[in-house]
């Protein structure tokens, strides 16, 4: 029988939020997964830069930066950063209305300089709102805004607490680009995060991609996520995961729901699913 294709996000799913070091059970799953002749590949928002330490647990391919950037093995199968005019009109909007951002290249971050204080300010958070703030506080090579050098941008992530701040670049790029908002977990602390994310790919389609490219159906895929940027992958896969850590819509969407990252949750859906 052909081995499954196994999707995973990263933050709160395969890993708490912001960290590198997956469980030891999560670990021992994947590969007893991979033995038994299933593909197992990274489906996460992060950038290659701020994916890439996890590379070295050997997976076979990751889909990056939320769909724009897709490898298997070693080959790079989808490659598509904004036309940076729509870059530029973006971060003009948002900033003119306050709103605090983060821009993503393959190879490198830039975030407003006063995001740390934000960060600090806003309390308890989602997955990737506790990813940001941990990303900051550990200095993992974000760099101030200010030094951004022009490289192609894959992604712009935003943060600010009104959703009317986000109106101006709603009316302007909302044709070309979701902007795709996590749920507010913490009432007390009403911090809007989300992303600006191209049309033309999303988690969803990454999948599609390296289904094609590997001549592998649709309905042999299982994925696991837990915010609503993994919402187009859910609803893609032939098996669908969410951590009960997870965002309440995207558990109502998926087949099953597993316990939180922190409580050995991956290796358990993996257990459940018979991939290991």
């Amino acid at each position: 029988m052909t081995g499954k294709l196994i999707f995973l996000d990263i933050d709160g799913t395969l890993t708490s939020p912001g960290s590198n070091e997956p469980p030891a059970s999560a670990l021992a799953a994947i590969r007893a997964a991979q033995a038994a002749g299933h593909r197992v590949f990274l489906c996460t928002g992060r950038n290659p830069a701020m994916l890439s330490p996890l590379l070295r647990y050997g997976f076979d391919g990751y889909i990056g930066s939320a769909g724009g950037y897709i490898t298997v093995g070693d080959r790079v199968i989808y490659d598509k950063p904004m036309d940076p005019e729509e870059a530029s009109e973006a971060l003009r909007l948002l900033h003119g209305e306050g709103v605090f951002c983060t821009v993503e290249a393959k190879d490198g971050t830039w975030g407003d300089e006063d995001l740390g204080d934000f960060l600090s300010a806003s309390g308890g958070g989602n997955s990737e709102i506790e990813r940001w703030r941990k990303a900051l506080a550990e200095d993992l090579n974000i760099l101030p805004m200010s030094q951004y050098d022009g490289r192609p941008i894959y992604k712009v992530v935003i943060m600010c607490l009104r959703p009317e701040q986000l109106q101006p670049a709603r009316d302007a790029l909302e044709d070309k680009y979701e902007f795709c908002i996590q749920e507010i977990t913490d009432p007390s602390h009403p911090c809007l995060n989300g992303e600006l994310i191209n049309r033309a790919f999303d988690k969803g389609r990454g999948v599609e991609r390296i289904c094609e490219y590997l001549g592998v159906p649709v309905s042999e895929t299982v994925g696991f996520g837990d915010s609503m940027n993994d919402l187009a992958m859910i609803r893609t896969v032939g098996t669908s995961v969410c951590m009960e850590n997870g965002s309440a819509q995207l558990k109502r969407e998926a087949d099953l729901v597993c316990p939180a990252v922190e409580a050995d949750g991956l290796a358990e859906g993996f257990r459940q699913l018979g991939l290991c």
